[in-house]
């Protein structure tokens, strides 16, 4: 009894100060320590070593190794401890005596040397604060980019004049930001949707599918923001290239690409980094296989932004294109701020930094703007497009054509109206009897000869 009383008194604890772990997700420092220690649990072998009676152990904090009969073991404060606190404290150290009997109690209690602020536990920390606000902000970037995403797709779906390579390339890209953003959605709604720490323990293949899913459409968006950039830089340095040949290479980059690094990635954690649900990256090295390719795209992209702006200024400078100096500079400055969102240049900004260092900054440049990257290129490549204004206004104009005279013949011709004949068939009618007309009265007006 007193066992089971000490064994709850380790978990309130536990639970009690999890939300204040900020080195990682806050709720999961206690599942990832014991999972390590099960671990090792599986592999011991007691035949290995006879003389260690007291075997590997967890007792919801720390994870005590094998020991002899005699030995006493002394263990630091867990780490949970030790990140907690805004103040600095001395911690010490635990320790148990192997007996005959196993392990015995521990001394002196986690409470008594391992402090912790308890004014603290009972109110929401300032940095708890402030991710929740980038969270609210990107999940509002997010939120709008898809519907902006979503009705451009719609758009160039519909209209066949505005199918052509370049748009093709503009789609998928939609495509990739609204996957970006759906993923998001899904991923938080699975780790975040509750405050207490269910999601550390969620093991199941249905929430590693969820971040294989995750990561995938984050490289697939990196990756159709790199083929925009390669498109335009090809568009310009060759004169004649067979574009639809190389949309085929090109989508086999912008979806392949990203398949076979998320496979890599996946059969790795599996056999490497099985822990929790892949949310979290200890093996750096492992985790290089996702960063690589993000960090290798934004490189070239960025290389062929420079590339791209060099070409510009030397065409807008030639004899060829009239304008003053002032006109020139205006051009460049207004092609520079197109390209930044299409080619994610924004995103050099912190892509080669550690990830520790400007840690507020960078969520906020990166989740929090960045979530509204695909808005903006949504409205600058498609709705303020002047071939998809140009083509919507044609059907517009068609539309409400065929609209006035449906209603006007209705009025006008009644039998007509309702003998099926449509506004277009009405519209091509009055057409012809006008031209009719015309010649009739053109005959009329020529003298006999």
């Amino acid at each position: 009894m007193a066992a089971l009383v000490k064994n709850c008194l380790y978990m309130l604890l536990a639970f009690t100060l999890l939300p204040l772990i900020l080195s990682m997700h806050p709720d999961c420092v206690i599942q990832i320590e014991k999972e390590k220690c099960m671990e090792m649990i599986t592999l011991d072998d007691p035949g290995s070593d006879p003389e260690n009676v007291c075997r590997w152990m967890w007792d919801n904090l720390t994870c005590w190794q094998p020991a002899k009969i005699g030995d006493m073991v002394w263990m630091p404060c867990p780490e949970l401890f030790e990140v907690m606190n805004e103040k600095i404290y001395e911690f010490m150290k635990v320790s148990r005596n192997c007996t005959e009997d196993g392990w015995s109690e521990m001394f002196p209690h986690y409470v008594d040397v391992c402090p912790f602020d308890d004014n603290q536990t009972r109110q929401t920390s300032p940095m708890e604060k402030y991710y929740e606000s980038v969270k609210a902000l990107y999940t509002v970037g997010y939120s709008t980019s898809l519907v902006s995403l979503t009705t451009a797709m719609v758009i160039l779906c519909w209209f066949r004049k505005l199918h052509c390579t370049r748009n093709f390339i503009h789609m998928n890209l939609f495509v990739s930001f609204i996957l970006r953003a759906i993923s998001v959605f899904i991923k938080d709604s699975l780790l975040y949707a509750e405050e207490d720490s269910s999601h550390c323990f969620t093991h199941t293949v249905e929430c590693k599918a969820v971040m294989v899913f995750f990561h995938y459409c984050v490289l697939s968006n990196y990756f159709w923001l790199f083929i925009e950039g390669l498109y335009l830089f090809t568009l310009l340095v060759e004169t004649f290239f067979p574009e639809r040949r190389y949309f085929y290479w090109y989508t086999i980059i912008g979806w392949g690409t990203p398949t076979v690094c998320v496979i890599v990635w996946a059969m790795l954690r599996v056999h490497f980094d099985n822990i929790g649900c892949w949310d979290i990256n200890t093996n750096a090295a492992i985790w290089w296989v996702i960063k690589g390719p993000v960090l290798a795209s934004i490189m070239i992209n960025f290389i062929l932004f420079i590339g791209i702006i060099i070409i510009l200024v030397q065409k807008l400078q030639s004899p060829d294109i009239g304008g003053n100096e002032s006109s020139i500079y205006l051009r460049l400055a207004r092609s520079t701020l197109l390209l930044i969102p299409l080619f994610g240049i924004h995103y050099t900004v912190f892509a080669f930094t550690p990830e520790d260092v400007s840690k507020r900054e960078r969520l906020v440049f990166e989740l929090g703007l960045g979530s509204f990257q695909g808005f903006v290129v949504a409205v600058l490549y498609c709705f303020l497009n002047g071939e998809v204004q140009s083509e919507v206004k044609r059907k517009w104009r068609s539309w409400t054509v065929n609209r006035y005279f449906a209603v006007d013949m209705k009025h006008r011709h009644p039998s007509l109206a309702s003998s099926g004949v449509n506004g277009g068939t009405q519209l091509s009618i009055l057409s012809k009897s006008s031209s009719q007309i015309r010649m009739s009265s053109l005959q009329a007006e020529t003298p006999a000869t």
